[in-house]
C-alpha cells in the first residue's frame, strides 16, 4: 500500500538540508516513520517534511528547487 508525503506549507522544496550537503533521501531509500525527507522554505522559515510511514521511497512529485502548495504530493513511499 501506498503512502503521499503531502506538503504541510506552500514554498519551495529542497531535498538536501544545504547546497553543499547531500539530499536527505534518494529514490529506493529505505524511510522511517518520522523521518525527514526534505525542508520546504518560505520567507526564510524552513519547515520539515517528513515521511508519516515507514517504507521505501518510490519517488519524488516534486524537483529540489519545486514549488508546493499546501496538499501537493511531494513524494510516495510504498
Amino acid at each position: 500500500m501506498s503512502t503521499q508525503i503531502i506538503a504541510p506549507v506552500p514554498g519551495i522544496f529542497y531535498r538536501r538540508p544545504a547546497p553543499d550537503k547531500a539530499p536527505f533521501v534518494e529514490a529506493g531509500d529505505a524511510v522511517e516513520a518520522g523521518q525527514t525527507i526534505g525542508v520546504i522554505e518560505i520567507m526564510k522559515q524552513f519547515t520539515e517534511v517528513r515521511s508519516e510511514a515507514a517504507g521505501v521511497l518510490e519517488s519524488f512529485a516534486v524537483e529540489d528547487f519545486g514549488m508546493v502548495g499546501p496538499g501537493d504530493v511531494i513524494a510516495t513511499i510504498n
